[in-house]
């Protein structure tokens, strides 16, 4: 299942596939066409709420993702949709934060790839 992630101001590449941005708020000062987007899936993205709270501290990841997690289980339609699609070519989950190891988008990929696996369920493994 290749789903890659990439920062939605980096060059756009033919590797990338389908260029899914999984924000909330459209990124800053980019247009759509130079964006190059496929997908805009901002009903994935954290909350306002969770966003604000987390605030790229380093310290509240764990507990963001614990939370974002949460919010994502009404989304099982789109999950599946994504991973359908990754199961036929590459999927770039596209995002605007500066920090790219603890962001929404990295915490979407691995739910993506932990329901897979049949653990959504199981809230201490997502933890």
């Amino acid at each position: 299942m290749p789903i890659a992630l990439k920062r939605v101001y980096d060059p756009v590449s033919k590797d990338d596939g389908m260029r899914i941005l999984v924000d909330r708020l459209w990124p800053r000062g980019l247009s759509k066409e130079r964006a190059k987007i496929d997908q805009w899936l901002r009903d994935v993205a954290p909350s306002d709420a969770l966003r604000k709270w987390f605030n790229h501290e380093p310290e509240k990841w764990a507990r963001f993702k614990r939370r974002y997690f949460e919010e994502l289980r009404g989304h099982d339609g789109i999950i599946q949709e994504i991973r359908q699609l990754a199961s036929r070519e590459t999927v770039t989950l596209v995002f605007a934060a500066k920090e790219k190891r603890m962001n929404n988008a990295v915490a979407f990929k691995e739910y993506v790839l932990r329901s897979r696996k049949g653990v959504r369920s199981k809230r201490t493994k997502l933890e």
